[in-house]
């Protein structure tokens, strides 16, 4: 994770990154308005980008990234915004000591997808911890074509979120940043009810 931050860091700091738009994607902005506002939870919530949107919708929204750089910015934007309901915080996002449950909805525009399978696993636990039965789960990543490489194994994904969630919905196609392309989805996970 020291090897991430630290490239994410330098990212930062070297000018504009490549998520940095105005609105979140576009498969967040037919999603979210079909939902009643409540709490949501913004997992490497980057810039802001998703957690402004959320909030102009109703939403009471919890951001998390471990780039202090993108959480200081993200701020700034909130204010300049004028926008009111979202508390942000520097941390990783396997690690939520300091969150309460219940939230109606959690969101992930490619942060978990370069996680180990470790960290992946901590990363389930404190969501399967913190989203209410019922809630629903967002996730964007990039997809690797075999276990092992940069990207998220789809299987080891489905493996370990059979526990708790329902895969409702997915949506695949590709991703191109700065001259890359990489396979990519959406997937739409429902909290299972207990």
């Amino acid at each position: 994770m020291t090897d991430r931050l630290e490239r994410l860091t330098d990212l930062y700091a070297s000018g504009p990154v490549p998520w940095d738009h105005a609105d979140p994607p576009p498969e967040v902005l037919a999603f979210a308005p079909t939902l009643s506002p409540g709490r949501a939870l913004d997992l490497g919530c980057g810039l802001g980008r998703a957690a402004i949107y959320l909030a102009r919708l109703g939403w009471q929204v919890d951001g998390v990234d471990f780039v202090p750089q993108a959480i200081d910015t993200a701020r700034q934007r909130v204010q300049a915004a004028g926008v009111n309901g979202i508390t942000f915080h520097v941390g990783p996002v396997t690690s939520l000591p300091y969150l309460a449950g219940p939230y109606d909805f959690a969101l992930d525009v490619g942060c978990m997808h370069s996680f180990s399978t470790e960290e992946l696993t901590a990363y389930h636990a404190e969501l399967l911890r913190l989203l209410r039965p019922g809630g629903i789960y967002l996730l964007f990543a990039h997809l690797s074509e075999v276990e092992g490489e940069h990207w998220l194994w789809e299987p080891t994904l489905q493996h370990i979120f059979a526990d708790g969630f329902r895969l409702e919905r997915a949506e695949y196609g590709q991703t191109t940043v700065r001259g890359e392309t990489w396979r990519s989805a959406w997937f739409w996970f429902r909290r299972a009810e207990e």
